[in-house]
């Protein structure tokens, strides 16, 4: 049996609660500094309140801790620690690795945060050396890649990334956003480099596209490779967007708690969720309604193309028809969506730009905007990428976790015995009180159960209510009924929580065994990310010689800025294994900036990966 954990951003209290009550078995949030978002902060008491609710259900919250740390924030880091420590949190994500060298906290598990570049078995099988329980996959990984990781690491948990944006290049060897803007993406500061509009240059200089936005990828969707992603050993699957609102959060939480639902059901033996209760989900969970560029799978299934956006960075939404007729202030659709006041519709115009307008009035498949945008005509392929209906729906739903429970009494003359059990599970709890009971002068049965049943504002539901023995004759006042009831799902609620809080024991301790260097060999020494002396010793000790401050330390010249999977030349069809030499650009290839800032391309082919560097 293995378990089965959908994992969703928190932005804040108010996304994780929600998230918890949308099907999620676990949540991971952002404390006041040292994450990798540095807008989506939180206080402790805030974390505290969700951990708390959190364990009610048997989920979990996680908390990044993971960006690289200076020498003067190592201090203020262990305090950091030692407060997410006492709140009982679940876990740390974690980036650098000078935090190993730091007192970390008992009960509270290390997970290697994707930040620390996880692409290959070996450096799995070493992260897990250094006491990591949990490894955070790069995006880029393939189902294949997955299978030999775990086949080589069967007693790590392997994260995988299902939904959400997606970054160009491999977290933790981006430098653009530091090298052009100031602002480390190792430091939760990313500028979105990579969203910008470039020019492509050819080797000589002149234009071959202009304006385009070619580093900007479509988002992730792998619903339906779940089952898949479960077979070749994920453990966890992680929806991304700790910066998206209440309504994304609720969306597509709810999407892939279903799908994950649907996999169980099916297959009961081998899978189970991590976390107990059941959402009831008020609305109709649509993926294509929420914030999206597009979907792709990436590389799961290997190297495919178009998974860029070029034309724009922002969200398309769904597509809904295309314009079928222009007449005076209005026009109408040919399609068989249904449009309300207040849509936001948008279109791709004759410059290569996503141009949005809003409609004020919707009559069937004739809409009004407030103005007619002048591109817009007949045959535009038109997008939505504001649902006004759907919002109101997600916006009035009343999401309810609760906890399905077997309720049990058992009476004699001297005492009565409430039981509660949560299916499927061996959690369980009695409360016994002793009382002299007379017999009933009419049937009390009908009256019992549906006290019993009465949970109200708790977190269970009864799914199950039984009496013994069958011939009950005791007559039992109310008030003695919902008072043992109450005390009985009290206990059975601080039995979860407690069960919760016996967290994996965290490795205290390296395997000394280990190979030494086994992780990734990197081309350029900075992109170790070393920003502070504890984590230049822990490369020492590791063999890692000559060790080298990291990028934002001290900044190289003409540095490589971005390693990618992604493959411009793929996915204009330019690659040189399979075009003819004849219709291939020469190298060197450029993208060019507005500001005029250049960045050499660098096709490593027998790698099958591209390199980006700035040019001085």
């Amino acid at each position: 049996m293995r378990y089965l954990e959908l994992l969703a951003p928190a932005k804040n209290l108010e996304c994780g609660i929600a998230a918890i009550d949308s099907g999620a078995d676990a949540v991971y949030i952002g404390a006041d500094r040292f994450g990798a978002r540095q807008s989506a902060g939180n206080s402790i008491t805030d974390i505290a309140a969700l951990t708390e609710y959190a364990h009610k259900f048997g989920c979990k919250v996680f908390v990044t801790v993971n960006t690289i740390i200076y020498d003067n924030e190592l201090d203020s880091t262990q305090d950091l620690i030692n407060e997410l420590g006492k709140i009982g949190v679940d876990a740390i994500l974690v980036q650098d690795m000078g935090l190993l060298k730091l007192s970390l906290p008992e009960g509270v598990a290390l997970h290697a945060s994707t930040q620390t570049d996880n692409r290959t078995a070996d450096k799995v099988k070493w992260l897990s050396t250094l006491g990591f329980e949990r490894v955070v996959l790069a995006r880029e990984t393939s189902l294949d890649e997955i299978c030999e990781i775990h086949k080589s690491a069967p007693d790590t948990e392997l994260e995988a990334f299902v939904h959400g944006a997606l970054c160009v290049s491999y977290s933790g060897v981006c430098y653009a956003s530091e090298y052009c803007f100031g602002r480390s993406a190792n430091r939760g500061a990313c500028a979105q480099f990579c969203r910008l509009k470039f020019d492509l240059l050819d080797n000589e200089g002149s234009v071959i596209k202009e304006g385009l936005h070619f580093l900007s990828l479509k988002d992730m969707c792998r619903i339906e490779s779940l089952e898949k992603l479960a077979d070749a050993g994920v453990t966890s699957f992680k929806i991304e967007g700790r910066l998206k609102d209440i309504n994304y959060v609720r969306n597509v939480t709810a999407a892939y708690s279903r799908k994950l639902n649907e996999i169980v059901s099916k297959r009961p033996k081998e899978y189970q969720r991590a976390s107990l209760g059941a959402a009831n989900i008020t609305f109709t969970p649509n993926l294509k309604k929420t914030f999206n560029r597009g979907f792709t799978e990436y590389f799961l299934y290997g190297r495919k193309s178009n998974i860029a956006s070029f034309y724009t960075p922002k969200a398309m939404g769904e597509y809904v028809g295309k314009v079928k007729e222009v007449r005076g202030n209005s026009f109408n659709v040919a399609g068989t969506a249904n449009f309300a006041n207040g849509d936001g519709l948008c279109f791709i115009n004759s410059r290569n730009e996503l141009e949005g307008f809003r409609i004020n009035r919707a009559e069937g498949n004739r809409l009004f905007p407030l103005k007619i945008p002048k591109e817009l005509k007949c045959g535009t392929a038109l997008y939505r990428n504001n649902d006004q209906c759907f919002e109101k729906e997600l916006n009035s739903s009343k999401e309810q976790r609760k906890i399905p429970v077997d309720i049990s009494l058992q009476a004699t003359e001297n005492n009565i015995s409430i039981t509660a059990s949560v299916k499927d599970t061996d959690l369980k709890t009695s409360v016994c009180q002793d009382i002299k009971l007379e017999k009933a002068k009419s049937p009390q049965r009908d009256n019992i159960l549906r006290q019993l049943a009465k949970l109200g504002n708790t977190i269970f539901k009864a799914d199950k209510v039984s009496i013994e023995p069958e011939d009950f004759q005791w007559f039992i006042p109310n008030s003695l009924l919902s008072e043992t009831r109450r005390s009985c799902m009290e206990q059975l609620e601080e039995s979860i929580k407690a069960a919760t809080d016996i967290h994996h024991t965290a490795r205290s301790h390296k395997d000394d065994t280990a190979t030494k260097g086994s992780q990734n060999r990197y081309p350029m020494p900075y992109m170790y990310n070393i920003a502070n002396h504890l984590a230049e010793k822990f490369y020492e000790e590791e063999g890692i010689k000559p060790v080298r401050p990291a990028f934002e330390i001290k900044k190289p010249q003409a540095p490589m800025i971005m390693q990618c999977r992604y493959c411009l030349r793929y996915e204009m069809g330019q690659c040189k294994k399979l075009t003819d030499k004849a219709n291939l650009l020469k190298d060197p290839l450029r993208l060019r900036l507005p500001d005029g800032k250049t960045f050499r391309l660098e096709f490593d082919c027998a790698h099958c990966m591209m390199n980006i560097y700035a040019e001085e």
